[in-house]
């Protein structure tokens, strides 16, 4: 039986969700703060975290942050609706996904099984390592280096560079993004642009100017390793656009 770590400071809130989640099957523990949070994640490993943002002492943006420090484990962020950035910020730091309150109960149950059979499914898939523009991508260590150096990735950013590698040359839609490394039907696309933008932070040599992670214009992402020189000349230059995910345009990078 899997075992949910349910983070709210409202008792009510943390009742709900807890007999939501037991009756579907899971082995629920809560904690109404950070430090409690963190020494119950210590003690008994969760196989998941339902984490609300605003906590007292301790908000959640940092108790992710620790958890994640402690090791992988997948993380459900519960924000209040229309805090955008807060959001962002939770995925950030490493949050696989977020739920805005008030929400259904039964919609969090489905991302928590969501998450759950995407972290399984990788733990089973992992293949042999994939090399690319002096990156070095080990599934099965859930580790990857790029010149020796190790990157310090979160989950998601792992799964997303080892799709996007895995497919590299091939122009992949944020839509199909959102279903192949979240296992999602549905959802906010500016989940996609954050993490591309956090990924190319952290292996691009100038992620002002991408050239690995590029911008299929119209369409989302391609993993690209080859010489500028060998690039079609019509694709967009560098990927210096992303996607804004109320209107569906192109926006500018620093407007995402």
């Amino acid at each position: 039986m899997q075992n949910i770590l349910v983070v709210d400071d409202d008792p009510t809130v943390a009742e709900v969700v807890t007999g939501y989640l037991e009756r579907a099957g899971f082995t629920v523990t809560q904690a109404a703060d950070g430090p409690t949070a963190l020494r119950q994640a210590r003690d008994h490993r969760p196989d998941l975290v339902v984490l609300d943002l605003m906590l007292p002492g301790m908000d959640g943006l940092e108790v992710c942050r620790r958890l994640r420090a402690d090791g992988p484990v997948p993380v459900i962020m519960l924000t209040a609706r229309g805090d955008e950035d807060d959001r962002i910020l939770g995925l950030e730091v490493g949050a696989d996904d977020y739920v805005t309150k008030p929400f259904s109960p039964r919609e969090l149950v489905l991302r928590v099984e969501s998450v759950l059979r995407r972290a399984v499914a990788q733990d089973r898939n992992r293949g042999p390592q994939v090399r690319a523009a002096g990156i070095v991508l080990d599934p099965a260590g859930r580790c990857a280096t790029k010149g020796g150096r190790e990157l310090a990735l979160t989950l998601r950013e792992f799964d997303l560079l080892a799709h996007l590698m895995s497919h590299r040359g091939e122009a992949i839609g944020r839509e199909q993004l959102m279903h192949d490394v979240w296992g999602w039907e549905f959802g906010d696309l500016s989940t996609v642009t954050v993490h591309v933008r956090r990924l190319r932070g952290k292996i691009e040599d100038d992620p002002a100017r991408p050239r690995l992670i590029q911008t299929v214009w119209g369409i989302g992402y391609r993993f690209d390793d080859r010489p500028a020189a060998d690039r079609a000349a019509g694709d967009h230059p560098a990927g210096d656009l992303v996607a804004d995910s109320r209107t569906g345009e192109e926006q500018g990078a620093n407007h995402a």
